[in-house]
């Protein structure tokens, strides 16, 4: 349909049922079904596809655009690269990398090392992909022979740290790289620092608190069998797998985005900054890109885009499918959901209300 054609009212709902059906299916199948969470950016191209074709069928302009395929096919790259480049440097640096790490936990101390571990694996994310973060974590924890219960709680909140860190820049995970892309064309000035400007007084402070609890932290040394552990090595087929599922990913999200704006201008750019925040809690048990993906738009304030992406960093953190640093993290070192639940639950909540209280009460 060509632009300035005005919706009929037959046409504005089955537009609505079906992408309201869409979230939906993205919402549940996930998290029920094992070969769609096996399976999720192939899932997620297919629901986007829908989306937007919906969304050109029976919107008031058309969507599928040449510009919109060249910035799904072109936006993922930096990501890509960057996870294929790291991915490669980490491989090959690993040996190393793993006999300094006891060394230097000896050296500065045990809550020193957390804390250190906890802050520069959060910023760090932002440059080298949470992704090599996560990789990078799950060799650290490895090495070490402290108790379970320790571990997993450093892992946690090395993780939070990481979902804090790789939203400032667009190479530090989809996240960020949705959200810009979401952004451009829009009426805010985007460029790589966007997201540091935006939220980088919030979340580089929040890296340092999440140190500062990993200096409490008082592990018992036990044999390695009786921590938890990386299961093996990568390969040189992960690492180039990894990158292309990453790049399909994006995709995936870009796309998404594109076929619900119409579903964003009408149910959620109205919502009050405070109420989007908390709404998106739900990325403790969603992926927090698919939920930006989903909900920003280029329209939307300062304190919108600001709510909703704090929310969902911060409650991502809270369960292990919320983000990609914990899935990486609790698959490798065998954390459970209830062990990471038991942590990540308080700890996400304190953070919330607290973060609430600075955004929108203070």
């Amino acid at each position: 349909m060509g632009t300035g054609v005005v919706l009929s009212p037959f046409l504005k709902d089955m537009l609505s049922i079906t992408l309201g059906s869409v979230f939906t299916f993205i919402l549940v199948l996930p998290l029920s079904v094992k070969k769609v969470e096996e399976n999720i950016e192939v899932f997620l191209l297919a629901m986007a596809v829908i989306a937007v074709t919906a969304a050109h069928a029976m919107g008031p302009k058309a969507v599928w655009t040449p510009d919109l395929v060249e910035s799904a096919l072109a936006e993922p790259i930096k990501l890509t690269l960057a996870t294929l480049i790291f991915g490669g440097l980490f491989r090959a640096f690993r040996p190393a990398l793993k006999k300094k790490i006891v060394a230097w936990e000896s050296a500065v101390g045990p809550r020193l090392f957390a804390a250190m571990t906890i802050f520069t694996l959060g910023l760090l994310s932002s440059i080298i992909t949470a992704i090599i973060a996560a990789l990078i974590l799950c060799e650290i924890i490895s090495a070490l022979s402290l108790d379970k219960k320790y571990e997993t709680t450093l892992t946690v909140l090395a993780c939070f740290s990481i979902g804090l860190g790789a939203a400032l820049t667009p190479i530090g995970e989809p996240l960020s790289t949705v959200v810009l892309a979401k952004l451009r064309g829009g009426a805010h000035e985007v460029d790589f620092f966007f997201l540091l400007r935006l939220v980088g007084a919030y979340i580089i402070p929040g890296v340092l608190l999440l140190a500062g609890f990993g200096a409490l932290l008082r592990g018992s040394e036990v044999p390695l069998r009786e921590s938890v552990t990386e299961d093996h090595p990568e390969s040189v087929r992960d690492i180039f797998t990894r990158a292309g599922r990453v790049y399909v990913f994006v995709v995936s999200l870009i796309l998404l985005g594109t076929g619900f704006k119409p579903f964003i201008d009408a149910y959620i750019a109205p919502l009050h900054p405070g109420l989007l925040y908390w709404i998106n809690m739900s990325s403790a048990v969603l992926d927090n890109a698919t939920l930006a993906a989903a909900e920003i738009g280029p329209q939307m304030s300062v304190p919108q885009i600001t709510g909703i992406l704090m929310g969902v960093v911060i409650a991502g953190g809270m369960l292990i499918p919320g983000n990609i640093p914990n899935i990486i993290s609790a698959s490798k070192l065998g954390i459970s959901s209830r062990s990471w639940a038991v942590i990540g639950i308080p700890l996400g909540l304190v953070l919330m209300g607290a973060y609430y209280v600075i955004l929108f009460v203070a």
